[in-house]
């Protein structure tokens, strides 16, 4: 990474901070992927990067596909927002609990007895398949399966089964969630947030499918006005989607040049 470069690229963004916006995903671009979700943590140095900006610019929070709580816990900040489980439920900086989007909790019982039965149905633990309780939203996991490809192929049949339910699905990296039949994503989260601020510029680094979403958001708020300026920082490693390269602005190597972006930004 070229920081000189970059800080020029970036420079309609750190010119005036208060006036800017710094949007980010939290696994895969904050926290280094692992191979039990559960793991995952922001190294200590990532933090304080990203506390020190959080001081410096007029929105700070995190898009994720975590639980709201479980992303702070996971960062470490109480003085940021987060948006958690892809744009359902909202954190406030500060707050002490995170809100639901009425319509997504409507959906909790039922996705939640759908995922029980599919568990015990498709004997997912037998092949190595992990769950996450998320709400309304229920994740399998399979990376580090004993067996991915059979284990992948299993949760592919819960996919099918959820959709013949009339729920809705979503994957990113090996992962499948059963979530509400109701729109919400990290877009719409990204333009919740860029509603409720007055900036000139925004960015949003991400690494996932998921996060693209957020990139589309960014690009019609300049379309509409709302932003002078946006970049979208892709954050890329050996699972990265097709589509985030050519969609990203700028592309980072991994997490370890998220942490010096971070600190660029607070310099």
């Amino acid at each position: 990474m070229d920081l000189a470069n970059l800080a020029q690229t970036l420079a309609p963004l750190t010119a005036t901070p208060a006036r800017s916006g710094v949007l980010l995903d939290v696994d895969g671009t904050l926290a280094p992927i692992v191979a039990n979700a559960h793991e995952a943590t922001v190294p200590q140095a990532t933090r304080d990067a990203l506390a020190a900006v959080a001081e410096r610019y007029g929105l700070v929070a995190c898009v994720t596909g975590r639980q709201a709580m479980i992303a702070r816990a996971m960062v470490g900040l109480e003085s940021i927002t987060y948006f958690g489980n892809h744009g359902s439920e909202l954190l406030p900086a500060g707050g002490d609990e995170a809100v639901v989007a009425p319509d997504a909790a409507e959906w909790t019982d039922r996705v939640k007895a759908f995922s029980r039965r599919a568990w015990e149905d498709f004997e997912l633990e037998g092949a190595g398949v992990r769950p996450e309780d998320k709400g309304a939203i229920q994740g399998f996991h399979w990376r580090g399966a004993p067996d991915e490809a059979a284990a992948e192929a299993m949760v592919r049949r819960v996919a099918h089964a959820a959709q013949e339910e009339g729920l809705g699905i979503h994957w990113a990296k090996k992962i499948l969630e059963v979530r509400p039949a109701v729109e919400f994503s990290k877009g719409s989260a990204v333009g919740h947030l860029l509603g409720e601020a007055d900036l000139d510029a925004a960015m949003f680094c991400g690494d996932d499918v998921t996060d693209l979403h957020a990139f589309e958001e960014l690009d019609e708020a300049v379309a509409r006005g709302h932003l002078r300026h946006a970049f979208k920082i892709g954050v890329d490693s050996p699972e990265a989607p097709p589509g985030l390269a050519p969609a990203s602005d700028i592309l980072l190597a991994g997490t370890e040049e998220m942490r010096a972006l971070l600190e660029l930004l607070a310099a």
